[in-house]
């Protein structure tokens, strides 16, 4: 079944189910492929699992040198002289991966990617925007916008964007051969990443992002930012054409926050005003879609349950169980004719 919903007790029984998973599939792909590509996205939620990656890849359970990573987003505008100092900020999410994975690994990945969002100077893309609007078109329904700029822009640096730091990483991730398995999270409105409610779905694999207010605002206030000034205005993020073109794609929820989006996204058809709703086209594409969410994260669901199974969504509860399960008890394994899990 391709699509599955895991019910977990707590954000540690979460993250352990979920590195099953993870670390399972990594194992059974290499026993007959050569290298792996792995899908990772920053933020509380996948912070235990990568605890657990990072375990067992260093009690050599699974080979980090034949694996290629991929990250979802990355800040622009992050302070900072030149890029090397924005991507060593430690805001940026490439900091963030080495505090909370790389970093862990006594043996590294083969090679590891963030979206190359700290080569872009905040200022001059501002500018270049202001001088140049023919170049480009805002489009979403909500506070947050995908910035598109023309492919034939008169402006050569918003050429230089879109062709070298948003097609290019598109472009790399399609010569890996395409995301194995991909992690993520879910924000409060059920975005994936920076791809926003409300910004479309079709045609954006990479996307420049104007950040809403309130997301700036919120940055500064959580005290990750000293000023308005000093915050991120934009971001570089995998659209949620891309994330759910993994052949598996493992989201993890945790907190009542979450319970409203997981819930929506669930019962919904595909729509752009809840980014994560496109997990139902990947799994009838084929694909595999994994939701691991906590108790309080399924709240908004659980006593629906019935009627996600006439929708072809498999549930399994595992939120009372006094033991973690094995990844062997959960019945979702990669098929090695079909380089699929069933």
């Amino acid at each position: 079944m391709p699509f599955k919903v895991i019910v977990t007790r707590d954000f540690d029984h979460m993250s352990e189910v979920a590195a099953g998973l993870v670390i399972g599939d990594v194992r059974r792909t290499l026993a007959s492929q050569s290298s792996y590509v792995l899908g990772l996205a920053t933020g509380n939620s996948p912070t235990g699992l990568y605890k657990h990656l990072a375990k067992a890849v260093n009690a050599g359970e699974i080979d980090p040198s034949r694996i290629t990573s991929f990250n979802l987003d990355e800040y622009i505008g992050l302070p900072g002289e030149n890029a090397q100092q924005r991507a060593l900020h430690r805001e940026s999410y490439s900091f963030f991966m080495i505090q909370e994975l790389f970093g862990l690994l006594t043996t590294k990945f083969c090679e590891v990617n963030v979206p190359w969002a700290t080569l872009i100077d905040q200022d001059r893309l501002e500018s270049e925007l202001n001088t140049h609007p023919g170049d480009w078109t805002l489009e979403g329904s909500d506070r947050g916008k995908a910035v598109v700029i023309r492919t034939d822009a008169g402006s050569e640096y918003l050429r230089w964007v879109r062709k070298t730091i948003l097609d290019a990483y598109a472009g790399k991730i399609a010569r890996s051969g395409g995301i194995d398995l991909h992690v993520v999270g879910v924000g409060g409105r059920g975005h994936v990443g920076f791809h926003e409610a409300g910004i479309p779905f079709e045609g954006k694999e990479v996307l420049l992002v104007k950040l809403d207010d309130n997301t700036v605002a919120n940055a500064v206030a959580d005290g990750h930012f000293a000023s308005r000034a000093e915050s991120p205005a934009y971001a570089v993020t995998m659209g949620a054409e891309l994330v759910y073109r993994a052949r598996t794609v493992l989201l993890l929820a945790n907190g009542r926050r979450k319970a409203d989006a997981v819930a929506d996204a669930l019962f919904m058809e595909p729509d752009c005003s809840v980014p994560i709703s496109y997990g139902h086209a990947l799994a009838r594409s084929g694909g595999n879609m994994i939701f691991v969410v906590d108790r309080l994260a399924a709240a908004g669901f659980l006593d629906r349950a019935p009627e996600l199974r006439e929708r072809g969504i498999d549930i399994e509860d595992l939120g009372g169980a006094e033991a973690s399960v094995p990844v062997a008890d959960l019945k979702f394994f990669r098929d090695p004719g079909s380089g699929r899990l069933s």
